[in-house]
């Protein structure tokens, strides 16, 4: 399994390099056993950084912004710190966390003084990374090591660290599949919405829960539209925002089964057939996780970030499976694999401090076993993947390839431009609930708007296309 990931992965993340403005400067060689930086004042680069070698009497004070609330709050992350404290006694680090985390972070982003090392939002267009984020390394000097290295860099420049990756898929609960009578996972749409009617018709369980009222949970459902819908890694950054009507069935694949109208139909079909709760707005996020392992939920749309949270809010924890979303082309099942939040590191802050950062930053990107902790996909492409990715075993897990320079900002500027943020704005699938429970609109009628703000978007950007 690993190869075949490694392999799928390591092809499409070579294809392109980001390119555009400069960040801080990276040249420097590693001073270690103090708080002085390189030679001539420079900083060494994340890759020339030695944890537990270098810097071991450095001392900073490091305040990170997470999105990870429920980590603060149990403690998990206090674990981490003082792991690290073992060989930086002198690194104080506290964590802040952030329910509504892209909104809120986006809006403090324009202070300075927001803190040290945060989650970069991805709402921050690539071309402004570097108004924000301190450059930490050349993409060159880590990309053969890590994957997903370039999902937060440009012109070369590396502004964010994946904290781990995911594959995209859906959680679903074992032992409800048993009870409805499902003995193989389903590989397509109609398949997927059989399984649901099983559940629906067997069992006492919400086939489908769509966690409707938490918002950002609704904008999964964009990162299953890439490679895992059309097996191709070129879609979203590069062919998408230079293609017309790019969600009408069958687009790009010829088959309506596939490509991103197969993923948003899945959902409409789900909501309007009755197969989701019975009313979207008192879903509870927190209270779901605890709902699916005791077997109250049959499956919920959401990255392989998720596992491990559904496993740990029970005492069924083995009845938690993860599947590929159920989509082939051309009889083939792929999977869309992405990095998760990478962290970046405050411009405006001190020399010291950065340096504290990338030192926390790289272990715990190499060492704390964060990725796996967290049932996600290593960071280091010399790690194995998790056991919670059997069912992914055959499967093709594709990375959006990194737009080349020429076409960086293309595919933030269609988006804009369209008022069609994706991954990043959860309005636009929320209203895919909202019709299907009113009947007021069909996912064409939906589709067709979206589609029209598109191809307008599309003209004034890339009229070349």
């Amino acid at each position: 399994m690993k190869k075949a990931l490694a392999l799928t992965l390591a092809a499409a993340m070579s294809a392109g390099l980001l390119a555009g403005c400069s960040g801080g400067e990276t040249s420097g060689t590693t001073s270690s056993g103090s708080g002085e930086t390189g030679e001539a004042g420079g900083i060494p680069a994340y890759n020339e950084l030695t944890v537990g070698e270098d810097y071991t009497d450095l001392t900073a004070e490091l305040r990170v912004i997470s999105h990870r609330t429920d980590l603060i709050q149990d403690g998990t992350f206090d674990k981490y710190i003082a792991a690290f404290n073992e060989m930086y006694p002198n690194i104080t680090i506290s964590y802040e966390g952030i329910t509504d985390y892209a909104s809120d972070m986006t809006t403090r982003l324009t202070s300075n003084d927001w803190g040290d090392i945060c989650m970069i939002p991805t709402t921050i267009p690539l071309p402004e990374l570097g108004d924000y984020f301190y450059a930490m390394c050349d993409l060159s000097a880590i990309q053969e090591e890590y994957n997903f290295a370039d999902n937060r860099a440009y012109d070369g420049k590396v502004y964010g660290i994946p904290s781990t990756g995911n594959a995209q898929g859906i959680v679903y609960n074992k032992a409800v599949f048993e009870a409805a009578g499902i003995t193989e996972l389903p590989k397509t749409p109609t398949e997927f919405l059989d399984a649901l009617q099983a559940i629906a018709d067997n069992t006492d369980a919400i086939p489908l829960y769509t966690n409707y009222a938490a918002g950002w949970t609704m904008s999964a459902w964009d990162a299953y539209i890439g490679g895992g819908a059309t097996a191709d890694p070129e879609w979203m950054n590069i062919t998408m925002p230079q293609t017309h009507d790019p969600f009408a069935p069958g687009t790009p694949t010829g088959d309506a089964e596939s490509g991103p109208y197969a993923v948003y139909n899945v959902l409409y079909q789900a909501v309007s057939r009755g197969l989701t709760e019975d009313d979207p707005t008192t879903t509870d996020w927190e209270g779901c996780k605890g709902m699916i392992n005791r077997g109250k939920i049959g499956t919920m749309v959401l990255g392989s970030w998720a596992i491990v949270q559904m496993q740990d809010a029970g005492e069924n924890g083995d009845d938690i499976g993860y599947m590929p979303f159920p989509i082939s082309v051309d009889g083939v099942q792929y999977a869309s694999a992405g990095a998760d939040y990478c962290y970046g590191i405050n411009n405006n802050i001190s020399d010291d401090e950065k340096i504290a950062s990338m030192l926390y930053i790289k272990w715990l990107s190499e060492s704390s076993n964060f990725s796996y902790d967290q049932g996600g996909i290593p960071v280091l492409k010399s790690q194995e993947y998790p056991e919670t990715l059997a069912a992914f075993d055959g499967i093709e897990l594709i990375a959006d390839t990194a737009a080349p320079s020429e076409l960086a900002d293309l595919a933030t500027s269609v988006q804009q431009d369209a008022e069609l943020m994706l991954n990043a704005d959860q309005t636009h699938v929320q209203r895919i609930v909202e019709a299907a429970i009113n009947g007021d609109e069909t996912l064409d009628d939906i589709v067709a708007d979206w589609n029209a703000d598109w191809n307008e978007a599309v003209d004034a950007n890339a009229p070349e296309a």
